[in-house]
């Protein structure tokens, strides 16, 4: 997979000084070691640090509580840089919040059609937390955990291990599973994630992380001029509580291709019915590609003010796209300012949503003596 050196990034890194979104200057870093420091204590006395990560003009900030990223800086055409990411100040937002900001999600990203699903001829019950569905993972799910983090340098890379153990019955799901996640941050740039996980019960797995993008700046406004490029000529239109009934729909001809470059604005209020259901984009679209050996480019997304762009390669079958329709103007960002609907986006790479419960949906299951594994990489350019 050729993946394209950031130009504009990498020459920002260089000079070492580039203009945040929000005025004054910060210095870029082609590497070094993860930082890390204290973010704050939880009710039980729990502590819960932050790492900073540094490399190739990308700069990427994790909380040990919920694999959560809480800032993502990449410059842009002029070298300025910009907090990509929304998020929260501090701590305590994190844990009163529904929202799952940059959070790390499991055991099973997006949402499970009652909170039930049969395996092997047992029926598990999990944590109703999404009307009548269960959604990523339970009201306890892997983004309320705090992980165990290893810090590494790797010849030019530079990232954190994470870790985290999700006991036999946690949220309903059945067998212990021993999950790694992997941060990296290369000497271009670009954000690695790789999952894995073990299991000692056959249960179900769907990781995934949910970072919302602005790529002109968090909490600088909507993100409906944003360009929007999906490889997918299909998507799994959804029943009133967001679960898909099961047909993989064409995209053609509906709001909901992206084959073909366009902003996010363009169709959002057309009054298409499903649009409608989930007061905007929040549908899960079948990749072309299908389950790959390999990432594949999948996703392009461009803000043409600040020239940023964001490239998602991932071995997923799909894209989870949320265009930020729940964000009502009560959450306060890192930056200060109010989130309201639009303000920003989620492209989660994963299996479907309640694949657990549709024959027709790639498998989700893991059983003992195999290792879950998948990738997604970021690229960023300007």
């Amino acid at each position: 997979m050729e993946l394209n050196r950031r130009t504009v990034i990498a020459g920002a890194a260089a000079a070492g000084l580039a203009a945040t979104a929000l005025g004054g200057t910060a210095q870029a870093s082609t590497g070094g070691k993860p930082v890390k420091e204290l973010f704050g204590t939880l009710a039980d006395g729990t502590k819960v640090h932050r790492w900073s990560l540094q490399n190739g003009g990308t700069r990427l900030k994790v909380l040990s509580y919920g694999g959560i990223v809480q800032s993502l800086e990449i410059p842009d055409r002029h070298g300025r840089y910009a907090n990509v990411s929304l998020g929260y100040a501090d701590l305590a937002a994190y844990v009163a919040g529904t929202t799952y900001f940059g959070a790390t999600i499991g055991r099973y990203g997006n949402r499970i059609a009652k909170g039930r699903f049969t395996l092997d001829g047992t029926t598990y019950q999990l944590s109703v937390n999404d009307g009548v569905n269960s959604l990523h993972g339970g009201a306890k799910g892997f983004n309320t955990k705090v992980w165990d983090v290893e810090p590494f340098t790797s010849g030019s890379d530079v990232g954190l291990h994470l870790y985290y153990t999700s006991a036999d019955g946690e949220m309903g799901y059945p067998g212990t599973l021993r999950t790694k996640v992997t941060f990296t941050l290369n000497r271009h740039g670009d954000w690695r994630i790789d999952y894995e996980a073990t299991t000692d019960r056959p249960t179900v797995v769907n990781l995934t992380n949910h970072t919302y993008y602005n790529l002109a700046g968090e909490g600088s406004g909507s993100i409906y001029d944003h360009e929007l490029w999906l490889a997918a000529g299909r998507y799994t239109p959804t029943d009133a509580g967001l679960i898909p009934t099961g047909e993989l729909a064409r995209t053609a001809g509906t709001p909901f291709d992206f084959t073909r470059t366009k902003p996010i604005g363009r169709d959002i209020r057309t009054g298409h019915p499903q649009l409608v259901t989930a007061k905007g984009y929040d549908h899960n679209f079948v990749l072309d590609k299908g389950v790959t050996a390999r990432p594949e480019h999948v996703v392009t997304l461009r803000d043409p003010g600040s020239g940023r762009t964001l490239k998602i390669f991932t071995d997923q079958p799909g894209v989870q796209f949320y265009s930020g329709n729940f964000l009502d103007g009560t959450l306060v960002g890192r930056s200060g300012r109010t989130y309201r609907q639009g303000d920003g986006l989620a492209l989660e790479t994963q299996h479907f949503p309640d694949s657990p419960n549709e024959p027709s949906f790639p498998s989700t299951v893991l059983r003992p003596g195999r290792t879950y594994r998948t990738t997604t990489i970021h690229t960023f350019e300007a």
